[in-house]
């Protein structure tokens, strides 16, 4: 795997200072029989939250009907919403930040099914150099040639990539909870758990001189891992800090209007969230 590119670490630090201060909380309240959560079939929960994600390299293949042409180990990073009151918790703009929403079920005392959306947000660098191979023959522009592993600066003349509405992760989880400690006003838990699902990113991306193509759509498949430390407050609410590792693989990216413009790339990710839920008893 390639060496992940640490992006807003930052901002992540900021978001696992409250759970950490949560964490110290729980550890110096034990009270072992108050919370302990043992059984929690029939349990349905919820939660919202934010993430940080970074990415590896990737190979960018982009072909089209006068194209034909990769580049080489690309470097993309996140990008985070500025932290304000209006775009992370209006209604109408919730959605504009990077976010995880999921809903799930216990199937079983420490056994959960869930399903959810994870909005991460993938821009490429632009003037990086990278190296191009393949051909471009599009009607004399400056960028016409074959290309054999020359190194070229990545122009957004030439190329502009954003799935910025985003890089979309629509994935079923099966998770194991196990209980860890028990304290005055709560319990804290231990998550494990993988995923798999589809990617559906809205893609900003400019070749050239070609109109974009601005709509949702299929692109391929992604499956992750997880880990999570989750603190309880009562019966039915939490904040939980995840770190989760992914795959991502984008066989069929839209790039303009043009339907034979198509490009593919895959890369792993990781993301490191915090969330905040709710649940209830519905069994």
């Amino acid at each position: 795997m390639s060496k992940f590119v640490c992006i807003n670490q930052r901002k992540s630090m900021r978001l696992h200072i409250l759970f950490f201060s949560l964490y110290s909380f729980a550890v110096l309240a034990q009270d072992p029989e108050s919370f302990l959560e043992k059984h929690k079939k029939g349990e349905l929960f919820f939660y919202w939250g934010w993430n940080g994600a970074s990415f590896t390299k990737s190979d960018i293949h982009l072909r089209g009907a006068s194209y034909d042409f990769t580049l080489e180990q690309v470097e993309a990073q996140d990008r985070q919403t500025p932290f304000s009151s209006y775009d992370y918790f209006h209604p109408k703009r919730i959605t504009i930040p990077q976010y995880n929403a999921r809903v799930g079920y216990f199937i079983q005392d420490n056994v959960s099914i869930s399903i959810g959306s994870d909005h991460m947000k993938y821009v490429v660098d632009s003037n990086q150099v990278v190296s191009i191979r393949g051909y471009i023959h599009d009607s004399g522009t400056t960028f016409d040639g074959i290309y054999q592993g020359e190194e070229i600066p990545l122009s957004t003349n030439l190329l502009r990539l954003e799935h910025t509405d985003g890089l979309n992760y629509i994935n079923i989880e099966c998770r194991k909870t196990d209980s860890m400690a028990s304290f005055r006003f709560g319990s804290l838990s231990l998550t494990k758990g993988f995923g798999a699902g589809i990617m559906i990113p809205k893609t900003n991306a400019s070749f050239l001189n070609h109109p974009r193509h601005d709509e949702f759509h299929i692109a391929g498949y992604g499956f992750n891992t997880l880990i999570a430390l989750q603190v309880n407050f009562g019966k039915y609410f939490f904040v939980q800090s995840e770190c989760k590792a992914g795959f991502s693989n984008l066989l069929d990216i839209r790039t303009t209007i043009d339907s034979l413009d198509r490009a593919k790339q895959h890369f792993y990710f990781l993301q490191t969230n915090i969330v905040f839920g709710a649940r209830m008893y519905i069994n």
